[in-house]
């Protein structure tokens, strides 16, 4: 394939009109556009996947062309990148291959390609892990870290139109995108994105607290525009009598991250203050000293509280993210956040990685920045990788979420960790062989064991040795994914070190007795003498722990008896008998034809062959949004959608998980637990018993009330038929004397 045979391509009157919209966007967001390659791009990618429809009906072209609007105006990259996009799913999904890219479009755009493919490859196999997916990305970023943009780009768009799948597949993108890109974006500092990717998988996952957060935001809008108005009115007059140009944004938190502090706290959404941050924006040519007036002003008007300022500016974010934070207080008594940058600090708080590209090329300060990513993603691929995905999952996510603190190495140079952090996690930042030859540690000057926690502004000297010291039991003290894959690289190394020397022993003693086993014939052994695996068991016999005798008796006691063949055959009569995963969904789904949607659970109490259970970690009740997860007996877990557990089983093993609906259940009580705060007084708990029994009719299992300086807490956990039913009672409880919140317990 040449430029001229992509030339030749027509395009229709709409098509045109699609790429004149393209160019306009290039055109606002693009300091280069190279027309005439954009222009081929799109014939390609119409021509390419032409007749082809989403699950939309749209014609297919229009999803890379929506991406290649998202790289161009809400990520503002390069024209190259905006090529890529339009062609990403070119190679993966027709006969385009990546030598008629390179040859029609050159090196660079063929490259970001391939990484967005390799990628993509990845998420289309069911059986990969999340670790390799992280590897991908990673691996990817290491060679052009647009890659991973234009992924985050892709994502996006499939996230704006995920309502065009069915609801399994809403689930499981959706989960995935929360527990993978949702983090990587905060990484990367895309909070733009990243909050779009939380509220609208929050959306998919759980709409009915989506739906309720939503509200409880427009109700306030008028009185929270009025308030910001009246807040920033003297200070907007002494701005500009200082000769200073700005933009003022009063924007509320989105609304997972709400939900989420409502869920951490366990407070109504009346009970949480900072639902909002007022942004002052300084227009260039402003400059960090500018901040400081700012902030002077803000406070010779209103009380600070000096807990909650944070200086982002003199001390960045790993990502970049600058910017002045405080809390005050005004005359009324209402705490106000504020937040007070220049127009480059917003642009790069709200873009982070790309903002970054973006001063790269245009030759500002933005190289040093862009450079600390590529050293954290080298970082990451230098880290030994652990056995099991889950722990690199869980190592990785830890990493990319917690809060930051600042400390200082003896000469002064900053290190940004998560907080948590302890001298052994500074010791492995310094570097791999400073944390395993770690001895102690100086903090401030004084000596302090290595598992201390460290705190803002700390200066800290480790004590090294000159051999190896590290303790399998630091895996406990430390946070930062760098410093448990090094410990537990240590750790598996002496336990294989220790379980060659048990095998050693093992062959020695078969040798003299001329006993030959396979490995699965070995295996199957140390099943039946309770051991996990042939690693543990001669580990164990290596450390002196297990009598090699006993093997060696187990060992002759299955030859003799041809165990081996009588377990093949049991192996043969189990696969007839024991109905697969795949035969258990289709049996549910055979049974749910009674309900409402053929292709899920319907949960009526009344279901032959099927047994489920309510998952006791969100106690879902008819009304929420639910799934089902088959377990390896058969049965089924009933999760909420929004459950932490539930999607990290629909990421997992997300081939068990069974679409679940309710039908009316008139027969079946629910648990379900309310939190009430209030005044404390003489009868209070009688009159709730008594709303709760006589005027609820509502069977209560179970009260846990605690009382502190006339206030009161109290949980209480009852019977509930619906969602309704518990919002009705809440209702009730609400106008109980003295009751100031209540609302459904997590």
């Amino acid at each position: 394939m040449t430029r001229q045979d992509v030339a030749i391509f027509e395009l229709d009157k709409q098509q045109k009109g699609h790429l004149d919209d393209l160019l306009k966007v290039c055109h606002t967001h693009l300091e280069y556009v190279d027309e005439a390659m954009i222009r081929d791009a799109f014939a390609l990618a119409c021509q390419s996947h032409k007749g082809v429809t989403r699950a939309s009906g749209e014609p297919y072209y229009l999803h890379p062309l929506e991406v290649a609007k998202i790289v161009a105006s809400e990520l503002s990259i390069d024209g190259e990148s905006v090529v890529a996009a339009l062609i990403h799913d070119t190679v993966e999904d027709t006969d385009v291959t990546l030598v008629d890219v390179r040859g029609v479009f050159g090196e660079t755009v063929a490259n970001l390609i391939d990484g967005v493919t390799k990628i993509e490859g990845v998420f289309k196999n069911r059986q990969s892990k999340q670790a390799e997916t992280f590897m991908k990305l990673i691996l990817s970023m290491a060679d052009d870290i647009r890659v991973v943009l234009i992924k985050f780009a892709d994502r996006l768009h499939n996230i704006r139109t995920l309502q065009y799948l069915p609801r399994e597949k809403q689930m499981k993108i959706a989960s995935e995108t929360l527990d993978l890109y949702a983090p990587l974006a905060h990484r990367f500092g895309l909070y733009q994105i990243k909050n779009e990717f939380e509220d609208l998988c929050f959306k998919l996952l759980d709409p009915n607290s989506y739906n309720f957060v939503a509200r409880k935001l427009r109700e306030k809008k008028a009185a929270r525009e009025a308030f910001i108005a009246e807040f920033m009115e003297p200070i907007e007059d002494e701005l500009r009598d200082h000769g200073l140009t700005f933009e003022i944004k009063g924007r509320p938190k989105h609304i997972y991250s709400i939900y989420r502090k409502m869920q951490r706290q366990q407070k109504p959404f009346e009970e949480i203050y900072d639902l909002f941050a007022i942004r002052i924006i300084l227009e260039d040519p402003h400059t960090k000293e500018d901040c400081w007036r700012v902030y002077s002003m803000i406070t010779d008007w209103y009380t600070p509280i000096p807990k909650r300022f944070r200086d982002f500016i003199s001390v960045p974010k790993a990502n970049g993210y600058q910017s002045l934070h405080t809390t005050v207080i005004t005359k009324s008594g209402q705490r106000v956040e504020v937040q007070i940058r220049t127009r480059r600090m917003d642009e790069i708080a709200e873009r982070g990685l790309a903002a970054h590209w973006k001063y790269k090329e245009g030759g500002h300060a933005g190289s040093q920045t862009l450079e600390q990513f590529v050293s954290w993603v080298r970082e990451v691929l230098d880290t030994p990788r652990p056995e099991a995905a889950t722990e690199f999952v869980k190592d990785f996510q830890l990493n990319l979420y917690q809060d930051e603190i600042y400390v200082f190495t003896p000469k002064g140079d900053l290190k940004t960790l998560p907080r948590g952090a302890s001298c052994i996690d500074f010791a492995f930042e310094i570097h791999s062989e400073v944390g395993e030859r770690a001895m102690a540690a100086k903090v401030n000057g004084k000596l302090v064991p290595l598992r201390q926690k460290l705190k803002i502004g700390d200066q800290v000297d480790i004590v090294t040795g000159p051999k190896v010291n590290v303790n399998p039991d630091w895996i406990e003290d430390v946070v930062t994914h760098k410093a448990k894959a090094r410990i537990r690289q240590f750790v598996r190394q002496r336990q294989r070190e220790v379980s060659d020397r048990g095998r050693e022993a093992w062959e020695k003693r078969a040798k003299r007795s001329s006993i030959e086993l396979s490995d699965q014939e070995f295996m199957k052994v140390s099943h039946q003498l309770g051991f996990d695996s042939l690693l543990v068991m001669f580990y164990e016999i290596g450390a002196d722990k297990y009598d090699i005798g006993k093997l060696y008796r187990a060992v002759k006691d299955f030859k003799s008896k041809g165990r081996l063949e009588k377990e093949e055959e049991q192996k043969e009569l189990e696969s007839i008998l024991t109905p697969t995963l795949e035969e258990v969904g289709q049996k549910f789904n055979q049974e749910a034809k009674k309900g409402i949607n053929e292709q899920s659970l319907l949960i009526d109490g009344g279901l032959n062959h099927v047994k489920y259970h309510f998952a006791h970690c969100c106690n879902p009740i008819p009304g929420d949004e639910v799934m089902g997860f088959i377990s390896r007996t058969g049965d089924v877990k009933i999760h909420r959608t929004s459950c932490k557990n539930a999607i990290h089983l629909m990421n997992s093993d997300g081939e068990r998980i069974l679409e679940a609906s309710w039908a009316r259940t008139p027969d079946m009580q629910f648990l379900a637990a309310i939190k009430l705060v209030g005044e404390d007084r003489v009868g209070l708990i009688n009159d709730l018993t008594d709303v709760l029994s006589k005027s609820l009719k509502t069977n209560m299992k179970s009260i846990n009330v605690s009382s502190d300086s006339g206030m009161f807490e109290g949980i209480v956990t009852l019977y509930v038929a619906d969602l309704s039913h518990l919002g009705q009672i809440m209702e009730k409880l609400k106008r109980v004397e003295g009751i100031r919140t209540a609302h459904r317990f997590e």
